[in-house]
């Protein structure tokens, strides 16, 4: 853990407020929600909560049936990161920050399809590197939405030349980021 200089004292209904830059170079927007650990040292430690990374399991095993079904890749993210992908190497993809791409389909809460006939997409899918080739050649990007509010994506891509995902795949999309806010709503 490192030190950021920064002091900040606790208003009288118990609130820090999280400077500006912290909440930019993490990237914690308003709204995001954030878990409290204690450890026995006496450090509070605030850490971005993802409802999405706390159902791994379930997670994990939705896109492996989304991989079997499609033959192509599958993965599931938060609003920061892959939390989980099958059809690849998960070293490849897993932990990897989501691309602005992925933050459009979250923000405009509709499915984005991108196939090679049709046009590409700006930015990357996943990663940080805007410049950076997309490794695919079609993808299928749904939100999951739960109460309005964007908490992930699920995605099927395919870096296959002639293999588009095509209808099937954005119902299989759709139908599994519609199954994981139901259960987030839980």
């Amino acid at each position: 853990m490192k030190a950021t200089g920064v002091v900040r004292r606790i208003d009288d209904l118990g609130r820090i407020v999280i400077p500006i830059e912290i909440r930019r170079s993490m990237n914690i927007r308003d709204g995001d929600p954030l878990e409290i650990f204690v450890d026995k040292g006496g450090e509070v430690i605030l850490k971005k909560y993802s409802a999405i990374a706390d159902l791994e399991d379930m997670v994990s095993g939705i896109a492996q049936s989304l991989a079997d079904a499609s033959g192509l890749i599958a993965m599931v993210t938060d609003r920061d990161q892959v939390v989980t992908v099958a059809g690849a190497q998960p070293k490849e993809f897993a932990g990897k920050p989501i691309g602005s791409v992925v933050y459009q389909a979250m923000e405009q809460r509709q499915v984005l399809h991108f196939t090679a006939d049709r046009h590409r997409h700006p930015g990357p899918l996943v990663g940080a590197d805007e410049d950076k080739p997309c490794p695919f050649t079609s993808e299928v990007i749904a939100p999951i939405v739960v109460g309005g509010d964007p908490v992930g994506a699920v995605i099927i891509a395919s870096r296959e030349a002639g293999r588009d995902t095509g209808t099937l795949e954005v119902k299989l999309a759709e139908t599994a980021a519609g199954f994981i806010a139901r259960h987030l709503e839980e």
